[in-house]
């Protein structure tokens, strides 16, 4: 087959941007990049994407993958019931709808023939891009709100709905919401958080560092909502967020300055203060461990924490009694009520084994414990007495077990990585689960994939585990001849738990290994498996995904020459620093909406809230080398042969801002062997595929997925000389 060698964009360097960290200066010549609404940053992605597309539409099997993507993604999909007020509501997906569609029927009606379309998104945008983000009901039922995101975005805008007729309350939408849940107070109004933002500033690519609580009482206009909390100088965060209990008694607002760590405060509510930002009482003044509240019932407050409790354990926390005590305090009071442990009882214990989650579920909690990303869920009473373990059908990933106090039953969901996502309905007294709705996904012998996990030794010898999974008829185990997609991510306390995907199902039916190592970093063993993978032990996540694919070859599962290795977000990070350090060991590489500026990360939106996870390059001298050692766009050399690259991003991520996967390009380009002549690395281009009207991955449309996942094992089957 003929190709024809890449026209690379000749991106503009500015010589005279230089930075210094500590004495140590540190060129930036792809630093008006960063100004992503300027007329040449238009230009430039304009000329990136003619580029990318050039490539792409050289490979003749493109068109195949879309269609079978398509045919696969054509099947029914349901969410979980929920029962709100008179009405029983769920989601329903027809199988190539963008966006799933919210429906309802009235409770007790059995043959569905009250069934109705509540909500839909498809309606919202010509292109399907503008997604359901939130949605939450009155108790009664009777009003709800929902949060619109458009293209993408992390911004939302808020509409209210009454449930009854379906008409909208309020003309005008709240707007710029971001990170935030939607809390009822009664019928009245809702909690909800948005950053403070300066005249001038975008609210798109901005730094977010000061969060805030707002009261919207309803009927009323934004610019009269009540500022709750984040605005006095003393309670500037990063990340705020306000809940009301179940029985409207207190408002519970959380705080944090990263996404680890956080100070809890309480506030008891009366008419009177409902609207204003006085009466609140700091149960936790540190940003050492994690408070999370689970549920409250009698003035008492369930906690969920990791504190001494790596794993994390379920508290009960006095709340009357401990305001009386604090109203009073003693000379050496200190605003930690885990000091005080006459205020709290242990109700569901650390084990050494499974990282803890709760949720309640009627009059129990459910205790769905993760073993190594794998799900393993407990009943229990809210006294902490274990009722029962849960079955589930197989190893995989449950999730839901949440419900009102007065329900008799609890859906959840099960879903692995060759099981799709089935419903399950349990009963709370019995014990016993029934398929509520179980898809019919049609891909060519999915009955016949396994999955199975391995445990790999990785540079310091720390064992970590990882998921293959492939169809056994379709590879060869004996040669290593089969094209693997090794997928990570490694951070933040996130666990990579199994998963089905319809492109997962299509590169395994075409013959790949797809597989998932669960690097440290991630939250799959708990605070401590975290916590070595971060700031000075950033390495270790580097170092156990590099070992993964050595394991992968040694095992002959595959070979260096039939390796992508993918991941997004900090998974993008994890694939341009593996990628830059060990360029030998990988065919392809496909950095998405990667963090790869690691001395200028923090300079946007949320970035800075990420350096517990990253450190930050003005802290220290030491901090910056570390950063400058692996940070990707840094680390690019003159002259080397790289991987083929396709670096994915899109034009409205305001999470991880698009600059990132820009300059990493615009080096690659400008230093790589692989640009300097293309002629001589056909099948080895530099290219970035950069999505419009899109955001960091959040409510693409079934459309957009189906290209964007066609385009990828295109590109990598296409770069590892295969073919469908």
């Amino acid at each position: 087959m003929s190709i024809n060698p890449i026209e690379y964009v000749q991106t503009r360097k500015d010589e005279t941007v230089v930075d210094e960290y500590f004495g140590h200066k540190v060129a930036d010549p792809y630093r008006w990049l960063e100004d992503d609404r300027s007329e040449e940053t238009g230009k430039w992605i304009t000329a990136q994407n003619t580029t990318t597309q050039s490539f792409l539409k050289q490979i003749p099997f493109t068109g195949k993958l879309v269609d079978q993507m398509k045919d696969a993604w054509n099947y029914e999909r349901y969410g979980s019931p929920t029962t709100e007020g008179n009405y029983v509501y769920w989601f329903k997906n027809d199988g190539l709808q963008n966006q799933s569609v919210l429906y309802r029927k009235k409770v007790g009606d059995e043959d569905g023939s009250s069934t109705e379309i509540f909500l839909d998104p498809n309606t919202w945008s010509e292109k399907g891009t503008s997604s359901l983000a939130t949605l939450e009901f009155t108790e009664d039922g009777s009003i709800c709100v929902y949060y619109i995101s458009h293209a993408g975005s992390d911004l939302r805008v808020a509409r209210f709905l009454n449930c009854e007729t379906k008409e909208q309350i309020e003309a005008e939408e709240l707007t710029n919401i971001k990170f935030s849940g939607a809390s009822w107070y009664k019928n009245e109004g809702i909690f909800y958080s948005k950053y403070y933002h300066a005249e001038g500033e975008s609210v798109l690519t901005a730094k977010t560092d000061s969060h805030r609580v707002f009261y919207h009482k309803l009927g009323s206009k934004q610019c009269n909502d009540v500022l709750i909390f984040g605005h006095l100088p003393d309670q500037k965060r990063r990340y705020v967020f306000g809940a009301v209990t179940d029985d409207n008694e207190y408002l519970v607002v959380t705080a944090a300055e990263s996404t680890s760590g956080n100070e809890l405060y309480i506030k008891k509510l009366t008419p009177e203060n409902v609207p204003n930002d006085q009466g609140f009482v700091q149960l936790i003044n540190s940003f050492e461990h994690d408070f999370d509240m689970v549920d409250e019932l009698d003035g008492q407050l369930y906690i969920i924490t990791n504190h001494s409790a790596s794993n994390k354990k379920l508290l009960k926390f006095s709340i009357e009694a401990f305001l009386k005590f604090q109203s009073t305090p003693p000379a050496d009071y200190s605003a930690h009520f885990i000091k005080y442990p006459q205020f709290y009882t242990e109700i569901i214990p650390e084990v050494a084994d499974a990282v803890l989650e709760v949720t309640r579920a009627g009059k129990y909690f459910i205790a769905n414990y993760s073993r190594i990303a794998l799900s393993a869920p407990v009943q229990f009473t809210m006294n902490g007495e274990k009722v029962r373990d849960i079955e589930l059908p197989t190893s995989g990933t449950a999730g839901g077990f949440s419900e009102k106090r007065q329900a008799t039953a609890a859906y959840y969901s099960f879903t692995s990585y060759i099981n799709p996502n089935t419903i399950y309905k349990f009963d709370l007294e019995s014990g016993v689960s029934t398929v509520h709705f179980a898809p019919k996904v049609d891909v060519d012998g999915m009955d016949k994939f396994v999955s199975k996990r391995v445990f790999y030794p990785s540079k310091d010898g720390t064992q970590i585990p990882m998921i293959i999974t492939y169809h056994p008829e379709k590879v060869d185990l004996s040669t290593g001849l089969n094209p693997l997609q090794l997928y990570g991510y490694g951070g933040f306390n996130i666990s990579l738990s199994p998963a089905f995907s319809i492109p997962t199902a299509v590169w395994v039916a075409n013959g790949g290994i797809y597989a998932v190592p669960n690097l440290r970093g991630g939250g799959e063993n708990g605070k401590t498996w975290h916590t070595a993978g971060t700031k000075f032990q950033k390495q270790n996540v580097f170092d156990d995904f590099i070992a993964a694919a050595e394991y992968l070859i040694q095992e002959k599962y595959t070979t260096k020459d039939l390796i992508v290795s993918r991941g997004g977000s900090n998974g993008g990070l994890l694939i341009g620093a593996t990628l830059t350090q060990r360029p030998d060991l990988f065919r392809v590489a496909i950095p998405m909406v990667g963090v790869l500026d690691m001395l200028r990360y923090h300079t946007s939106t949320a970035g800075q809230g990420w350096s517990e996870d990253y450190l930050n390059s003005e802290i220290s001298e030491e901090a910056f080398k570390y950063l400058y050692g692996y940070s990707p766009v840094h680390n690019v050399k003159d002259g080397t042969t790289y991987p083929a690259v396709m670096i994915t991003t899109a034009d409205h991520d305001d999470r991880v801002v698009p600059f990132n996967s820009f300059k990493f390009a615009a080096e690659l380009q400008a230093r790589s062997a692989n640009a300097a002549t293309p002629a001589e690395h056909l099948t080895s281009p530099v290219i970035i595929r950069i999505d419009v009207d899109a955001g960091h991955g959040a409510g693409k449309s079934v459309a957009m997925l189906a290209q964007e996942h066609a385009d990828i094992q295109a590109f990598a089957l296409f770069c590892m000389g295969r073919s469908l």
